[in-house]
């Protein structure tokens, strides 16, 4: 009889389940959000880690649009007072706006991958560039007219 490897019985009853996951079977699944990983078989971890550095990468774009907002009103620029707060509100609405768009198009792209149909159209690419430009086009105007 062999003595019995600390965790042998944890790493075995993961490997089951991985191995359920793969063939498509449904294990007791506890992760968040369930309507999205309760559907389909389970992708290539590759694909789901790919697009949870999208996901990030628009929670940063988020945080960065919030820190321009802030600045930009923050410190004294040479910009005419009314457009530079038009600008920022534009930029801290749009870092506002950015985790909810990265959560929808997040999910999006993990259910399709989970049901093998192909990819969704991303989302918030134009909303994104049409307010940085208006931001941009605000603050130029303003560091004309002051």
């Amino acid at each position: 009889m062999t003595p019995a490897t600390p965790g042998a019985d944890d790493a075995a009853a993961a490997d089951d389940a991985a191995a359920a996951q793969r063939s498509g079977t449904r294990t007791s699944d506890r992760r968040f959000p369930r309507w999205v990983y309760a559907v389909g078989a389970e992708p290539d971890a590759r694909f789901s880690l790919a697009n949870e550095r999208t996901f990030l990468a628009w929670a940063r774009t988020g945080l960065a649009l919030l820190a321009g907002g802030v600045a930009l009103e923050a410190l004294d620029l040479p910009v005419e007072p009314h457009l530079r707060l038009a600008a920022a509100v534009v930029l801290i609405a749009l870092g506002t706006l950015a985790p909810a768009v990265a959560w929808w198009g997040w999910s999006r792209t993990e259910r399709a991958m989970r049901r093998g149909d192909p990819l969704p159209a991303p989302v918030g690419f134009g909303l994104l560039v049409a307010g940085v430009a208006v931001a941009g086009v605000l603050v130029l105007v303003g560091l004309l007219r002051a």
